[in-house]
């Protein structure tokens, strides 16, 4: 099957709320080496001017994938995912993510283009709280690799 270039343009809704808890923050935290003492300690956060733990930057991966999800599970999009690759991601930081804040992610089609048998795509998620305040907006290329012939 190939790639839907009808995907160009379609955005897919905010999904349900992701809960950042302080576990998941140091956990994190732990994983991608991040030793500074807001993302383990609440009062190092809260000297900062926190009210909570700091995620590290890249957590809004986490929520970016939840809505990258969306389209990849789209029958109509064509995607197999065995053949993607994660080419490329960027994130743009609003504010920080903290400890307590509930996520959601809107997701944009932002480009798809033919390449070879493949394709790249190139998605952008605009995360927010639930109350509407935007944390992060995250941009992610996807190359969909080619049917072997």
């Amino acid at each position: 099957m190939t790639i839907n270039p009808e995907l160009q343009g379609r955005s897919y809704a905010a999904g349900p709320a992701y809960l950042v808890g302080r576990e998941k923050i140091r956990e994190f935290s732990r994983a991608v080496k991040a030793t500074h003492p807001s993302h383990y300690e609440v009062e190092a956060a809260q000297d900062l001017g926190h009210r909570d733990l700091v995620a590290p930057p890249t957590f809004a991966i986490i929520v970016a994938q939840l809505a990258d999800a969306q389209l990849i599970n789209d029958p109509d999009a064509g995607i197999d995912f065995s053949r993607v690759v994660h080419a490329d991601q960027r994130f743009i930081h609003h504010r920080a993510i903290v400890a307590g804040d509930e996520l959601v992610a809107e997701l944009h089609v932002d480009s798809v283009r033919a390449m070879g048998g493949g394709a790249m795509i190139t998605t952008r998620a605009e995360i927010s709280t639930t109350d509407g305040e935007k944390t992060a907006t995250t941009t992610s290329s996807l190359l969909v690799r080619g049917e072997e012939q």
